[in-house]
């Protein structure tokens, strides 16, 4: 599979951290439309490095990198998160995939197979009147497994496996994020989900992934929310979810962690605040 590739930034041991940035332009996709996949190397990585990297894949690629392109311009700063935790944990780091949304967000972000459930026919109809359509997660999680994935672990010098592979997102990317990791558990080790939102789907999908959740011991999952703005819905949300998790069997702090963060906002200030705390507990790096 072609894709065009252009270098963004070669980065120095400047206020962004090091590493390289590469944009591949207009990721073709069988299954939906094209769009900007930008990827993060750290600075030791090569196509030929002796060491080998976790890959974490980010939802929502255009608000990781570069202020300029981001929804507030502000960005998550995940460069600048992970060569901290690079330095303070004495880690090697991991590649970092962001995938652009596209105008049909809402629609590949939304899980499909809970609206399909008889009991959520009306919420079906409710997203897909307002969406312009049914939900298209199912597609685009096939090109992020089937597509995406082979294409990073032919390019870059990744660690494949699952131990080794992760999603993350915040918000409609958080439940997408949830969504991926229980449909393909076998290719994904853990999901990272900030400021989920539940509400969007009401009890219907919260319900569903509390009873599709994978085996625990196998996988990590991480949650977290804020108080203000649209965060202020989450928490009760969250809190049902937690008892699934519970009841699944999944260790507090070794297989699952939940963090609630006072007075923070829906927005990528917020999650630039604290991405270190995901990226750390998928990563498995306990100094942060």
């Amino acid at each position: 599979m072609g894709s065009n590739m252009n270098s963004i930034r070669n980065g120095d041991a400047g206020a962004r951290g090091a590493g390289q940035l590469v944009r591949h332009a207009d990721f073709p996709s069988r299954h939906l439309a094209p769009r900007h996949v930008d990827v993060w190397c750290p600075p030791a990585a090569s196509p030929d490095s002796a060491i080998r990297y976790p890959v974490i894949y980010m939802h929502d690629g255009q608000n990781l990198f570069d202020p300029a392109a981001s929804f507030i311009g502000v960005d998550w700063g995940v460069i600048e998160a992970m060569s901290g935790l690079m330095a303070a944990g004495a880690h090697p780091g991991a590649i970092i995939v962001g995938i652009w949304n596209s105008p049909l967000r809402w629609r590949e972000y939304m899980p499909r197979k809970p609206l399909l459930t008889p009991e959520a026919k009306e919420l079906l109809a409710d997203f897909s009147r307002q969406a312009g359509g049914e939900p298209l997660s199912d597609a685009y999680l096939r090109l992020i497994t089937q597509e995406l994935k082979p294409f990073i672990d032919e390019r870059y010098p990744t660690l494949p496996d699952r131990l080794h592979t992760f999603v993350m997102g915040s918000s409609m990317g958080g439940l997408i994020s949830l969504y991926a990791l229980i449909e393909y558990p076998e290719i994904l080790g853990g999901a990272a989900c900030l400021s989920t939102h539940w509400p969007i789907g009401k009890e219907f999908v919260l319900n569903w992934f509390g009873n599709s959740l994978p085996a625990p011991g196998l996988h990590k999952l991480y949650f977290d929310y804020g108080t203000e703005t649209l965060d202020h819905e989450y928490e009760t949300y969250q809190i049902q979810m937690n008892h699934f998790i519970s009841r699944a069997g999944y260790r507090p702090e070794r297989d699952w962690q939940v963090r609630k963060f006072q007075g923070a906002e829906h927005s990528e200030r917020a999650w630039r605040a604290r991405v270190h705390l995901p990226l750390a507990f998928l990563l498995g790096i306990e100094r942060v």
